[in-house]
């Protein structure tokens, strides 16, 4: 078989691969779509649309899949170190994928990727790496080994500071919610239950971390522990700062409303101080699109046809 039909019948694969990926992704999410309209309306009200792989189709290959990936990724972890398989594990975890298999999994998945993407630079035809040198050739296919296996790092890393962003958005509404719990005669582990359903709409990544400190709560977990993992789960200066505040007034016997709404005060002030810190930097970043993307444009429109009427005036007169 001759490049040309190789590389149509690899892309004809691949079309067909994502069309089908598609439909599954487009049906799966809206069976969940009818599964949150039915809990919105209470007629399951306990109950969140199933997530679980099915048995079947699309989940059985996936299934099969992670599975392949846990056990390559397993085998690549018995070789590393523990620390670094705990920072992995917590990376992930800030991330909110917190199953016992997702470090093994991403790493199986990283090695994937150091194999697939070198692996389809060199079907593909490219005539840059064709008439190139050995040297060349083989440091491209290094180079595409190194996105693969680093590539996954840089999501995860991206992943992590978009979820942080989203805690910190969230954070003084949870707040406001729970001191209106507390007040309103609730207990702290009633009020961090009641708070993680209220915002499972509106702030999701939120309602998960309050939802499973209830969860630890409700087992009997200590609450000093349970707020421990809540903060190191979350690594986020001002959910550290309310776990402290809430073990502080715990152990001294204080007003948990009281110290919740002076703290939810705070939080609001340094929300406040941190847009009123964008807004002060904002001149200083539209300073050079607008020197090297605005500017000259301006300056060729305005100046533009009077540089050209002089042109065509000076010109001749400059040839006679």
């Amino acid at each position: 078989m001759n490049m040309p039909l190789m590389t149509i019948a690899l892309m004809s694969f691949l079309a067909a691969f994502l069309a089908v990926m598609g439909f599954v992704l487009l049906y799966e999410s809206r069976r969940d779509g009818k599964g949150w309209q039915q809990r919105v309306r209470g007629h399951s009200r306990d109950a969140r649309p199933e997530t679980g792989a099915a048995t079947s189709g699309f989940g059985y290959f996936r299934d099969r899949m992670m599975g392949l990936l846990e056990r390559v990724g397993q085998a690549n972890q018995n070789q590393r170190k523990e620390a670094e398989v705990s920072a992995l594990r917590r990376s992930l975890t800030s991330a909110g994928y917190r199953k016992e298999s997702a470090p093994a999994i991403f790493t199986g998945f990283k090695l994937l990727l150091a194999v697939v993407v070198p692996g389809c630079l060199v079907l593909m035809p490219i005539p840059a790496l064709d008439h190139a040198p050995t040297f060349q050739r083989m440091f491209a296919y290094v180079l595409a080994a190194a996105v693969g296996l680093y590539g996954p790092e840089l999501w995860l890393t991206q992943m992590v500071k978009k979820r942080k962003q989203k805690i910190v958005n969230a954070f003084p509404d949870a707040l406001d919610l729970l001191v209106v719990c507390v007040e309103a005669g609730l207990g702290l582990d009633a009020a961090v239950g009641r708070v993680g359903k209220e915002l499972m709409l509106a702030h999701p990544e939120l309602s998960d971390e309050f939802s499973l400190l209830a969860l630890e709560l409700r087992a009997g977990l200590p609450r000093a522990q349970a707020l421990h993992n809540l903060g190191r789960r979350v690594d986020i200066d001002e959910v550290k700062n309310l776990v402290a505040l809430l073990i502080q007034t715990d152990r001294f016997g204080t007003s948990i409303g009281q110290a919740l709404r002076v703290h939810s005060d705070a939080m609001r002030t340094d929300r406040a101080l941190r847009a009123e810190e964008m807004a002060a930097k904002l001149p200083v970043k539209m300073l050079f699109p607008l020197m090297f993307f605005i500017f000259p444009v301006l300056f060729i429109v305005i100046l533009g046809p009077a540089i050209i009427q002089g042109m065509r005036i000076l010109l001749p007169a400059l040839q006679t």
